[in-house]
């Protein structure tokens, strides 16, 4: 069978597989008891999260900035699971681990703006925890709904448009080797490591994103969990650091003040050579 579709002339070595072949779980001994706990795990999410949100919109007393973020993060929990669980359940359990080229790039869409946003969503109800300690007296005028409802959307719209790119860099790529993605979906990382061509732009994006979405957010949202004796600390080098640094980054690189500095390191350098002409005489 033919794996490969040519995407573009004959003199141009473009190829875009037919489809792919997830083969994450295959080989892995007595994997149908796993089968039956991923489906038991979904059944809880699916009614847990459902409840939440349902809590949430009929109790008019949990509308608040907070909850606000958590019916987020429970309606993307809800999505991120019907997105990946009954797939994989469908590869594997039913074997079906031919999955179409373009299906397996929106698989990988859906998957990966659902977890982006789970990170995100932690961040936001740290923020929310943060600012409820620092500013007890003033988190109402803070966190307000438009600014929680403004930044749940801008959110969405960075994950959305950042992951767009993901698929679209994806999509320059040429696959003349291997169409196995050796995990349980289409993983990003697999995908883009199995291309002929290079794949330099994509890996660095890639990187980008893990350290933008990934490790900043989990930097965050830790620091917001810090005992209060660190937390001061923490605040009072952030006090500290930024007076010291800021005439190193901003004075020095203005073009007056390093011309300045000159003419008075030169007026002082004449002023000791006179002084010392008069000593000798």
């Amino acid at each position: 069978m033919d794996f490969f579709n040519s995407a573009l002339g004959k003199n141009i070595t473009f190829v875009r597989p037919e489809y792919f072949i997830i083969s994450g779980f295959i080989g892995i001994p007595n994997i149908n008891y796993y089968y039956v706990f991923l489906f038991f795990v979904y059944i809880v999410s699916v009614l847990g999260n459902t409840a939440v949100m349902a809590i949430i919109y009929l109790d008019h007393r949990l509308r608040t900035p907070k909850y606000i973020v958590v019916f987020n993060l429970a309606f993307v929990d809800l999505c991120g699971s019907s997105a990946l669980v009954p797939k994989v359940l469908d590869i594997f359990l039913f074997n079906h681990q031919y999955i179409p080229y373009a299906d397996c790039l929106a698989f990988l869409f859906f998957c990966y703006t659902c977890l982006s946003m789970q990170v995100l969503n932690l961040v936001a109800l740290s923020y929310d925890r943060l600012i409820a300690i620092i500013y007890p007296l003033h988190y109402q005028v803070k966190v307000t709904h438009r600014f929680m409802l403004s930044l749940i959307a801008c959110f969405w719209v960075f994950v959305i448009t950042v992951l767009l790119i993901a698929v679209g860099l994806l999509t320059r790529l040429s696959f003349c080797k291997s169409v196995v993605i050796n995990s349980y979906f289409c993983d990003h990382g697999q995908i883009y490591r199995m291309a002929c061509n290079d794949y330099k732009p994509t890996d660095y994006f890639s990187w980008f994103l893990v350290v933008l979405i990934f490790w900043l957010p989990f930097t965050f949202t830790l620091g917001s969990q810090i005992p209060p004796n660190a937390r001061i600390l923490n605040l009072s080098l952030t006090s500290v650091f930024p007076p010291m640094l800021n005439p190193i980054i901003y004075v020095l690189q203005t073009q007056e003040i390093k011309e300045s500095m000159k003419k008075i390191l030169k007026f002082r350098k004449k002023s000791q050579i006179t002084v010392k002409r008069e000593i000798m005489k």
